[in-house]
């Protein structure tokens, strides 16, 4: 489970990215990946998992 803090997320679009605590790393969300509402500037809990253009932020949640 990896931590790090919602960048942007655009409701109405249903996705956003999410800036990994450790390697500063960004990485796409779906919100078919959220098990909390979240908005920008939210620290989460994730996990990666391999999507079509590279990892994707699934069962992420509000910390």
């Amino acid at each position: 489970m990896s931590t790090g803090t919602v960048k942007f997320f655009n409701e109405s679009k249903g996705y956003g990215f999410i800036v990994d605590a450790d390697s500063k790393k960004e990485y796409f969300v779906h919100i078919s990946g959220l098990v909390d509402d979240v908005k920008q500037g939210d620290e989460v809990t994730f996990e990666l998992k391999e999507g079509k253009k590279g990892l994707n932020a699934v069962s992420v949640k509000a910390v």
